[in-house]
């Protein structure tokens, strides 16, 4: 096999291999605004908050669900928790 066709499928392979990796990797600092009208002011939603919002759900024993799927009452509740533990580490 000449040289070139070797150098090229090898690059080819690990481009394969690798891009499943490099797209999640994306996809997991993905991170967006959210408004809270009780509070009137803005959170950013991204990983930080997304331990948050799991740590809320065990203490409330809720089951999982999208934030954005849940009632408007649920979302609330959920604004005034945060506020109450804005300090925390997780």
């Amino acid at each position: 096999m000449p040289r070139t066709h070797r150098t090229t499928s090898s690059i080819l392979l690990a481009l394969a291999l690798f891009s499943p990796v490099l797209i999640a990797g994306c996809a997991a600092r993905v991170s967006y605004r959210v408004y809270d009208p009780d509070h009137a002011d803005y959170h950013v939603w991204d990983n930080d908050e997304g331990v948050y919002y799991q740590r809320w759900e065990v203490e409330t024993h809720r089951d999982h669900r999208d934030f954005k799927k849940r009632h408007a009452d649920e979302q609330k509740e959920y604004w005034n928790w945060r506020h109450n533990h804005h300090d925390d580490k997780h």
